[in-house]
């Protein structure tokens, strides 16, 4: 509980958003002030307000969409909630289809989460002011309005910056891969940025990607980028060299950073990255000296093979980055245009039907928010409890798919709210009898909310509860009423919310197994393609790769959550580490790949490759059957074979590759049987 209470995430909402969001806010409310129209003003506040999380990174397209569909979720919930909440029985059916159809929708992504959770949110608080339609029609039309207005703000710079959310992505790829060059890795770790490039692929490759030349220079670069992501991993992996050898390939990552971090810059500044030369004739100097003393010794002559290889991408990429916007839209690479399979977007309606059985997350969780929204508008109603809303509001927005998430989001949320309540009753002496720094307030408190909430919840959530006090007041509700409400409705929103995941629970430990076994299915494909001939194939896998990785991860983080797990997460993680290996090590081999020619000795890795891909399958196939596989001594076997027949002096194959091969297997071997071992004795 201390650990969830002090435990803070890195900043990720722009300032710029921030204001925009506050803007979008607090405008209409001090213009219907000025105006006398304060009715009108509240309501588009209020709609801007629940519209405010869906302003989220992405193409401008993507971003008008997902706000759009928002808006239009909360101004249809809220003409229910006005026209059913004088019938008690047809609210609390409305409830549990809200709260059924709402938190199915998480099924679809996070984007489509939030609009569930805002349309069971305006269903809810809206109910407490039954209308007749007539009468609710307005309302409705200015909480849309609200939401189209906060639209507006987030794309008015579309016309005059059309690829720049595609340069700041790209940017901040470059980045993050220009800090993980400088550091070694954990190679028990998932490989850098692999969530950063998933997102440039929905970016570039989604339904909702700008169109235009310009995108293919983006999608060019990306191309580089993971190419120069294998060549820096290839390069951090390489062991068995001298001091001065590690202290030259230390300088040459170093380099790298430098002319990644040139890139970034250039990209954020729309400009050529002219200052990426200083850089590149550093990395060409250590290059050089290690080439000169390559001769026969492996290591360096791996090394300098994969420094060669890096040092041209990093020079096509900064060729790229100079014509990466709208200022030079090239077509470049038009092959690379053309819309893999893997990445098509799924069909919602499919995606939808494939989750409508009960060992579904999805379904499981929309569930529990159906029946929990209906219990609880049922007993607020029957009990009588003045603005009761507050009850199933809190339901809705703590019930999580999974148990660490509902915790956490729950204890986050009264805790915050009891200090948001004691911030509040502070600020509300001084500001409350004039208008004007009640608006100012309101400002500052929306700010805060925005910009702390991703970081730490519950600061976020002390901020909303001052926010909504005030927002309150302006329609009239007294603060002391409806700082007291919001306390008991938390608390008892947040226990019935918990109490509902312990009569009904979706434990990560039943699904963890599957997620891994994914995992490890995952990474036999991309190997066979390593292995394999076919360059395009293991582009295609790749990206299937890092989606099966992220998935084992966030099914690894929510096990971690769950209370007395201490055994099954030591056995995942150790799955989850020495799958990781084994991919370093495959990555790896295929950066070597990108520039050798093929081995001449092909049946010797093919004998590998297929007791590799043989391994794999049963650890794979015993996670999900809960079988440990046999014991099988014949991988090492087919590795010292491997080994000998390159290591041949006859053989006739190339030395690079040959070198890459011998330390890859050796690699590739240990995880397996260390993988091999920990399912034995789970």
């Amino acid at each position: 509980m201390l650990k969830f209470l002090l435990e803070f995430n890195p900043r990720d909402v722009p300032f710029a958003v921030a204001l925009r969001n506050t803007a979008a806010v607090t405008l209409p409310l001090a213009a219907g002030v000025a105006s006398g129209q304060l009715g009108i003003g509240l309501g588009i506040s209020a709609g801007a307000l629940n519209t405010m999380f869906s302003d989220q990174p992405g193409p401008y397209r993507q971003r008008l969409r997902r706000m759009l569909v928002a808006a239009v979720g909360a101004c249809v919930s809220a003409f229910a909630g006005y026209t059913l909440g004088g019938n008690d029985a047809a609210i609390v059916l409305a409830a549990l289809i809200w709260g059924v159809a709402g938190g199915l929708l998480v099924a679809l992504g996070p984007d489509a989460g939030r609009v569930g959770l805002t349309s069971m949110i305006l269903l809810v608080v809206t109910s407490a002011d039954p209308r007749a339609p007539a009468q609710a029609l307005g309302p409705s039309l200015l909480i849309f309005s609200g939401g189209v207005l906060l639209m507006l703000f987030a794309i008015a710079a579309w016309p005059w910056q059309r690829y720049r959310p595609e340069r700041m992505a790209l940017a901040q790829l470059c980045r993050q891969l220009a800090n993980s060059a400088r550091r070694h890795d954990d190679a028990t770790q998932a490989p850098p940025v692999t969530q950063a490039l998933t997102d440039m692929e929905n970016l570039l490759h989604g339904r909702d990607r700008a169109r235009g030349m310009a995108m293919d220079t983006f999608r060019v670069l990306v191309e580089l980028i993971e190419r120069i992501r294998l060549e820096l991993l290839a390069l951090g992996g390489l062991r068995g060299g001298s001091t001065e050898d590690e202290a030259a390939l230390g300088r040459l990552r170093e380099y790298a950073a430098r002319t990644l971090e040139t890139i970034a810059s250039a990209l954020e500044a729309g400009q050529p990255a002219l200052t990426a030369s200083a850089a590149l004739e550093g990395f060409d100097a250590v290059q050089d000296a290690l080439d000169k003393t390559a001769d026969s010794d492996n290591f360096r002559i791996v090394a300098v093979a994969h420094a060669r290889a890096l040092g041209g991408q990093l020079r096509a990429a900064v060729r790229n980055a100079d014509f990466a916007g709208s200022r030079g839209e090239l077509r470049l690479a038009a092959h690379d245009a053309a819309l893999p399979r893997f990445l098509r977007p799924r069909n919602p309606l499919a995606t939808l039907r494939a989750n409508l059985h009960l060992s579904s997350v999805a379904l499981r969780h929309a569930i529990r928010c159906g029946v929990c929204l209906a219990v609880a508008i049922a007993g607020e109603r029957i009990t009588g409890i003045s603005h009761g809303y507050w009850i199933p509001m809190t339901c809705a927005i703590v019930l999580k798919p999974d148990f660490a998430g509902t915790f956490r989001i729950g204890l986050l949320r009264v805790v915050g709210t009891l200090l948001g309540l004691i911030l509040t009753t502070a600020l509300v002496h001084v500001a409350f009898d004039d208008v004007w720094a009640l608006i100012t307030l309101l400002a500052v408190l929306c700010f805060g909310f925005r910009q702390l909430t991703t970081m730490h919840y519950g600061l976020g959530v002390m901020l909303l509860t001052g926010l909504i006090v005030v927002l309150l007041s302006f329609a009239g509700l007294s603060p002391a009423e409806t700082m007291n409400a919001r306390a008991l409705g938390t608390s008892l929103g947040s226990a019935l919310a918990l109490a509902a995941y312990a009569v009904w629970p979706t434990w990560e430990h039943g699904r963890v197994r599957g997620a891994l076994a994914d995992l490890l299915d995952a990474y036999r494909q991309y190997f066979r393609a390593v292995a394999g001939d076919d360059s395009r194939v293991r582009v295609d896998v790749r990206a299937l790769s890092r989606r099966a990785r992220t998935n084992a991860q966030a099914s690894l983080d929510r096990l971690r959550g769950e209370p007395r797990r201490r055994r099954l997460v030591a056995m995942a993680e150790g799955i989850f580490a020495n799958a990781n290996r084994f991919l370093r090590a495959a990555m790896a081999l295929e950066s070597t790949r990108q520039f050798a020619p093929p081995l001449a000795d092909r049946p010797a890795v093919e004998a590998f490759a297929a007791r590799v891909d043989a391994a794999l399958a049963a650890f794979a196939g015993g996670l999900r059957n809960a079988n440990p596989p046999a014991t099988d001594a014949s991988l090492r076997e087919a590795q010292i074979r491997l080994r000998d027949a390159l290591r041949a002096p006859a053989s006739g194959n190339d030395p690079v590759q040959a070198a890459a091969w011998i330390d890859a297997s050796d690699r590739i071997t240990d995880s397996l049987n260390t993988l091999a071992h920990l399912l034995r004795n789970r």
